[in-house]
């Protein structure tokens, strides 16, 4: 075994097993497999033109390299993003910790209490220092939830608005910049129209359904808005605000004032820059909202026992679950990010987030106060961190830059500077003595901070926040390891055993991917910095641009949607902007086949296209007529088809060719689905298939961990004709020639995730990536031969092969009174997370392993797979008390003195012998998700009911 090779360690298979594999599949080698897989007429001819892979070793002193070309300057630049400072128990014991980063989506809620615990801390939170009635789990970042905000309040506007087709949506001029932009992006498909100006003179008579508001504003100056809040309700035009989370521990919560939306980020939460992201944004509403709010709710319900249990409340508000009649497509989250921002709160507690607000209130004062003594004029009259400057910058720019600098240069005669967590009394010197040296004054000491606030007794927050027990119990490291270690022990995740989720590719994440994520000088990068500051992050992003257009055989990537459905809504994007170059804006038909995922359809109706479903046949493939009528009925009008290839059935479609042909012989343009890139990569290719645009998750197919449900990284690749629409960003130029408007609030998106793709490729080199591609499939296929006789496989290619996944149908087994929800939670007793669950179709599983996987790994979840199946024949249809119907099996139920089932304790826990060696106890019964849902609770408990307990 050649040590040095990164492949031999990412992928699971070893050469010795070939054999075995081959033979159980009845295939003569790996070349017959692939031949029998993926059809001849779509395989690539040449090997990818990538790098030679390096070692684990060398990347790492190659990505350390990098990081030292990037300049970490001390930046005031905010508009949204701040240094902060990550508690390193949370860092070593959350980020780093692959317990946490490698958990999936909670939709198993049983083996998923313990992040489920956390998000509910992070709503808590939220709903709390927003004064809000109800909060998600998160969000992308700032910009999309206020897009988010925007087209819920659209959806919820009045009847007598929807009678007169208001579509008017005011925006404050203070809003950020990228908002503003990605407010554009999203208002114009859905004919919104954007009216920006001064918020204190807006006319309150003309016909607006909503307003966007920013507290603080963009440049920090600090509004009272409870007038025009008041003002706008009497016209029934709802108000969202964008807030700064850190300063809600002082000012006056917005739900005070009465809005109907906050958003904002809670980067400030101890989340690393990262040029851009990922960070998890947070969106709060009232409760008359809750079926309408973008995201997941994590709710209060109980388990089968009555004790209290947690799961994603509300599943049908999962917009995606609503297809064309979505008004989102938000389908993900920023979960490990909520987490580590929830544990921050945690951490430090009311006092301790009151105490950081404080300080940096202060340091902001205190540095105006010596700003001023120089002669400057400080132009808000209220602010909490952020200072306005009236000089001239082309004063100050060079001498701060030659210092490490950065500040925010608004105009030729003004400068911003927002301090923050990790601002220094020393940091403030540094910055006076710039102002000094370059206005010729001599520079005044400053000694230490200022008590005096800056804004007015009016804004000054009096309502307490975070009473839970949560919340003011864990103040000590040991505390707060202990209680993330339990919480951790009651998710299972990729390092216990196998997610064969479905379309979901939960592949290992290697630590050496990881680990850069940490250094500072990857993590400290501002995303609005020159980009001569980021050189290290701007060789890595184009590399990773280069190598993605090298895999998809296309002309152009853009980095910037942070997730999967992101990606969907920009390709979307491109393609109407090309038509509307072309003076055929009218093509607005995007055909999605029935099988697709919810985002599709959801994704086109956001980017203003209509949907019309084409059907699948009997084997599971496209319906070539069907299809063909619908095409040939729309053609003048036609905009885009939506594929995933290969398909959602886990099949090569052999007809593909003729399917995208088909679509351009009439106008249109191929949009594919990327979420099955695992079967592709280094065997065949979106351009190869005749696509314009697919979407890549990169947390899928390129190694970005799940992260519980986020980080996701969505970016789209296209064709040459495409290229010139790639999105923009307004305060750094990035993106095509005619650049659409922001897809996402940073130029590149979530940049910092971008490095584990890019270690992925440059590790695995093209051999690497093909033969993983390879493994996967051959893993499917043994799967596939292994579990044959005891369940059905739905869908096949024509030569009886699956791609990187297969459905089984577990329709059959309702003759015995089981679901496939009883195999989803009987497996958990196995030790096993559940394949994705009635997805294609209702009532079977989708199985995808991966080329991380080992072959002993296989055989465990095939030998689990086998025993259940016997488990299903033994049950009797009008009997429900039996081992499936009662899992999952906890350790509570299993050591009770009491025992009144028809099998014993050991067949409950233990059903087969390698469970022993490693068992998984999930900590709470079957979840009952109706009871939730009807008794809808989504914060902690207040102080009140343990003092009551």
């Amino acid at each position: 075994m050649k040590t040095d090779v990164f492949a031999s360690r990412h992928i699971g298979i070893r050469e010795e097993d070939h054999r075995h594999m081959l033979e159980t599949i009845e295939v003569e080698n790996l070349e017959q497999l692939i031949y029998e897989t993926i059809p001849e007429e779509i395989r690539l001819k040449k090997p990818l033109r990538l790098d030679a892979p390096m070692s684990e070793h060398g990347f790492l002193e190659h990505i350390q390299e990098l990081s030292e070309k990037n300049k970490v300057f001390k930046s005031y630049i905010g508009l949204g993003y701040h240094e902060c400072i990550t508690p390193s128990v949370i860092k070593r014991n959350i980020l780093e910790n692959p317990g946490w980063y490698t958990a999936y989506t909670p939709y198993q809620a049983e083996i998923a209490q313990g992040r489920l615990e956390a998000l509910l801390n992070f709503q808590t939170v939220v709903t709390d220092l927003t004064g809000m009635e109800l909060a998600n789990a998160s969000l992308l970042d700032e910009s999309t939830a206020a897009a988010e905000a925007m087209t819920m309040l659209f959806d919820v506007r009045s009847r007598d608005q929807k009678k007169n087709e208001v579509l008017k949506f005011f925006v404050s001029e203070e809003v950020l910049p990228q908002t503003v932009s990605l407010l554009k992006t999203r208002s114009t498909p859905l004919g919104i129209e954007l009216v920006i100006g001064d918020h204190t003179e807006f006319d309150f008579d003309t016909d607006f359904y909503g307003a966007l508001l920013q507290y603080p504003g963009k440049q920090g100056q600090l509004f009272d808005y409870a007038d025009f809040v008041s003002k706008a309700k009497e016209r029934d035009i709802k108000v969202a605000v964008a807030a700064d989370i850190l300063s809600l521990a002082l000012l006056t919560a917005p739900g005070e004032f009465g809005v109907d939306v906050v958003v904002g980020t809670t980067q400030r939460f101890g989340i690393p820059l990262g040029y851009g992201g990922p960070h998890a944004a947070f969106f709060a509403t009232k409760e008359a909202y809750k079926r309408n709010i973008p995201g997941r709710i994590i709710g209060v319900t109980r388990d089968t026992d009555g004790n209290p249990a947690l799961r994603m409340a509300l599943q049908t508000r999962e917009q995606h679950i609503k297809r064309d009649k979505a008004t989102s497509n938000i389908c993900t989250a920023q979960v490990l990010l909520a987490v580590m921002a929830g544990m921050y709160a945690v951490y430090h507690g009311p006092k301790g987030l009151k105490y950081i607000a404080e300080k940096v209130h202060a340091t902001a004062h205190t540095l105006a106060d010596h700003l001023e003594k120089l002669g400057l004029y400080q132009g808000n009259t209220s602010y909490f961190d952020t200072l306005s400057i009236k000089v001239d910058t082309q004063l100050i720019k060079p001498v701060a830059e030659a210092r490490g600098v950065n500040f925010l240069y608004v105009d030729e005669a003004t400068i911003a500077i927002s301090v923050n967590e990790a601002t220094s009394l020393k940091d403030v010197q540094q910055i006076v003595d710039i102002f000094a040296i370059a206005l010729g004054k001599e520079t005044i000491e400053v000694k230490g901070l200022t008590t005096v606030s800056a804004f007015s007794t009016s804004l000054r927050r009096t309502s307490p926040y975070m009473q839970n027990k949560v919340f003011n119990s864990y103040h000590s490291e040991t505390e707060l390891m202990r209680y993330i270690k339990k919480l951790e022990r009651k998710d299972l995740a990729l390092n216990h055993s196998m997610i064969s989720l479905g379309s979901c590719t939960m592949k290992l994440n290697a630590a050496t991917e990881m680990l850069p994520l940490s250094w500072s000088r990857w993590g400290n990068i501002h995303p609005f910095v020159p980009v001569d500051q980021a050189e290290g992050y701007q060789i890595m992003l184009r590399e990773l641009e280069k190598d993605l257009n090298e895999i998809t055989g296309f002309a152009g990537t853009s980095l910037q949607p942070n997730s999967g459905a992101q990606g969907e809504y920009a390709g979307l994007m491109t393609i109407r902007a090309y038509h509307e170059s072309r003076n055929e804006g009218h093509r607005n038909i995007c055909i999605i086949p029935a099988s697709a995922h919810g985002t599709n359809p959801a994704s086109a109706v956001m980017a203003g296209m209509q949907v019309v479903v084409t059907k699948t046949d009997e084997k599971g493939n496209i319906d070539l007529v069907d299809l063909e009528e619908k095409v040939v009925a729309h053609s003048e009008n036609l905009a885009a088809l939506m594929v995933t290839y290969p398909s959602t059935h886990g099949v090569f479609e052999s007809s593909i060719k003729k399917i995208t042909q088909l679509i351009h012989d009439h106008g249109g343009q191929v949009y594919m689905d990327g979420a099955n890139m695992n079967a592709q990569v280094g065997l065949t290719n979106p351009a190869t298939i005749g696509a314009d645009v697919c979407h890549l998750n990169l947390h899928k197919t390129f190694a970005i961990p799940h992260g519980g449900g986020g980080p996701g990284v969505g970016p789209i690749c296209v064709a040459p004709q495409l290229v010139p629409f790639l999105p923009g960003n307004p305060i750094v130029k990035t993106g095509g020639e005619k650049a659409i408007t922001a897809i996402s609030a940073a130029p590149w998106g979530s940049s910092l995730a971008c490095l584990i793709s890019y270690g992925y490729i440059k590790m695995l080199g093209e051999e690497g990536l093909r033969h993983s591609t390879e493994i996967a499939i051959l893993n499917a296929n043994y799967i596939k031969h292994r579990l044959h006789g005891s369940y059905e496989v739905l869908y096949t290619g024509e030569k009886g092969r699956a791609a990187h996944e297969m459905i089984l149908d577990c329709r059959p087994f309702k003759q015995h009174g089981i679901e496939v929800t009883d195999i989803a939670k009987r497996l958990m007793d196995y030790g096993f997370h559940a394949p994705t669950v009635s997805f294609p179709v209702a009532g079977t599983v989708m199985i995808e392993p991966t080329e991380s996987e080992n072959l002993a790994e296989l055989d465990r979840f095939c030998d689990a797979m086998i025993a259940i199946r016997g488990e299903i024949d033994a049950a009797e249809a009008d009997d429900a008390n039996n081992v499936l119907k009662n899992s999952p099996h906890t350790l509570s139920m299993v050591t009770s003195d009491s025992w009144d089932f028809p099998y014993s304790r050991e067949k409950a826990a233990f059903p087969l012998p390698y469970v022993a060696e490693n068992k998984f106890w999930p900590s709470v019964r079957r979840v009952d998700d109706a009871y939730g849902d009807r008794n809808l609770i989504c914060t902690c408990a207040p102080i009140e009911a343990y003092a009551e307990a």
